[in-house]
């Protein structure tokens, strides 16, 4: 493994945490299908929210959150779908697209950003 996908996972780890903090439902982790993968699946009520988690050490290649641009939010979209089909169980009154941020500084506590409905 490369220590990039170890610090995403940690990453991931910490997103899913964040979302269970504020009352979400995690449903599944790292799905993916022949279009990609989603991070996270969650539950925020009746809302199916497709999470994407992106994860930094610095910010000098650009902040996490400047990393999810309007086709990786299309892509989203798609693997949403997707998911939906595969799990033809889970109903959603409506889909939603988050985005969790996690910085890793060098020294310190990790700082974790939720944006809400980014699409």
């Amino acid at each position: 493994m490369r220590a990039e996908d170890g610090v995403g996972r940690y990453g991931e780890r910490l997103a899913a945490r964040r979302l269970g903090e504020a009352g979400m439902t995690v449903v599944e982790t790292n799905w993916r299908c022949r279009a990609g993968e989603i991070d996270i699946v969650a539950r925020d009520g009746d809302e199916l929210v497709v999470c994407e988690v992106k994860t930094r050490r610095s910010t000098r290649a650009g902040t996490a959150l400047e990393a999810v641009t309007p086709a990786k939010l299309a892509r989203l979209r798609r693997l949403a779908a997707e998911w939906l089909r595969a799990h033809p169980g889970q109903r959603a009154g409506a889909v939603r697209l988050d985005v969790v941020a996690v910085t890793l500084p060098a020294r310190g506590a990790a700082r974790v950003e939720h944006l809400r409905g980014v699409s």
